[in-house]
């Protein structure tokens, strides 16, 4: 290696750093265009910062340097001096797109989440959550008693959902199954997407009254009501019978090893014979991978999104033999781990009982 291949590689080392110490003011700059529906206000053609800024009740010269900075982060295009339009990645802030990401900017940006972020190096020193010890309660109670925020979570939540119910209705073989019961399936997002695939398939939607609230209109929508029961309930307590399949998505990471446990437990106490239970969440490898484009294999947002569960909620994101694990405490077996290709990071988790 030369000397200049050395100074590239250190230049290149402190940019990273750089790129990653500024993540943080990235994060926010998408939270104030969110919330100033830059992108929907700009629309389709190419529009003058001023006009923007008179349209979102904001200063000209500072709404040009927002612009100019979600610009530079790939989301704009600056045409001629102070004339912008949205890009294809900057358009999935668009609240009125279907596949829109806005509500789910708006909660991992939201200050409550951030918050408890700024005490993550005492969470790795204790193993306590974070949240709990900044605001005294856990994240779920918090979320219960502040309707807005519940809002925002559960129109991220069927945000993050959208993807995955594209892909899994032909991922997986539902045609085997009668009914299924989506445990913790908030408004329905991912339990239609299946349905609407696989018509002879009957769904029960279960969650917390809370988890449930868009739930009626989402179903009503896509014209599921008749074929999708809402089940309000607890699954610490139980979960409910007479389902052949059980799907539980993004559900298990929020919570500790135990709490898992109690949950799949549950499914597997009304589990029937030639049941099964499909777990849909990423699956850690047994080392970080990487790759010649990023610093892990889906640039590290997984790894990111484990230290979010652990100051946040205190769950976390688990390898195949933690699933492994939990699944044999509550008397699982894995059958089987398939990385869900056009979902990326999910994989599909499916087990019987022992």
């Amino acid at each position: 290696m030369t000397n200049t291949d050395v100074l590239a590689a250190g230049m290149a080392d402190r940019e990273l750093i750089v790129r990653l110490a500024f993540g943080s003011m990235a994060a926010q700059t998408l939270r104030a265009a969110a919330r100033l529906r830059v992108v929907e206000l700009i629309g389709d053609a190419q529009r003058r910062a001023a006009d923007v800024a008179a349209d979102a009740g904001a200063e000209h010269q500072p709404m040009t340097r927002l612009l100019r900075a979600l610009t530079g982060l790939g989301l704009l295009e600056e045409h001629t001096p102070d004339t912008f339009s949205v890009t294809p990645a900057g358009a999935l802030l668009s609240s009125e797109r279907p596949d829109s990401l806005t509500s789910l900017v708006r909660l991992l940006t939201e200050p409550v989440l951030v918050r408890a972020w700024e005490h993550l190096d005492g969470s790795i020193r204790t193993g306590d959550i974070a949240f709990d010890t900044v605001f005294g309660t856990d994240f779920f109670t918090h979320l219960a008693q502040h309707p807005e925020l519940s809002l925002v979570f559960n129109a991220a939540m069927s945000q993050a959902a959208g993807e995955t119910a594209a892909a899994l209705p032909s991922a997986f073989d539902f045609g085997r199954f009668t009914t299924i019961t989506d445990v913790g399936g908030g408004d329905g997002t991912l339990l239609a997407g299946i349905l609407d695939a696989h018509p002879a398939l009957a769904g029960v939607l279960y969650d917390t009254a809370d988890g449930l609230a868009q739930a009626p209109e989402k179903l009503q929508q896509r014209g599921l009501t008749e074929r999708c029961s809402l089940i309000a309930g607890d699954f610490f307590r139980s979960v409910p019978k007479g389902s052949d399949l059980y799907l539980i998505k993004s559900v298990l990471h929020d919570w500790t090893d135990e709490q898992a446990v109690t949950i799949l437990s549950h499914c597997r106490e009304v589990l029937p014979p030639g049941g099964r239970v499909l777990i849909v969440e990423p699956v850690l490898p047994d080392v970080v991978t990487t790759t010649a484009q990023s610093h892990a294999a889906d640039g590290g947002i997984t790894y990111l999104s484990d230290l979010n569960m652990l100051v946040n909620v205190g769950g976390r994101e688990r390898t195949r033999k933690d699933f492994e694990e939990v699944c044999h405490r509550a008397g699982l077996s894995l059958t089987s781990v398939t990385p869900l290709a056009e979902a990326t990071p999910y994989s599909l988790i499916e087990a019987v009982a022992d």
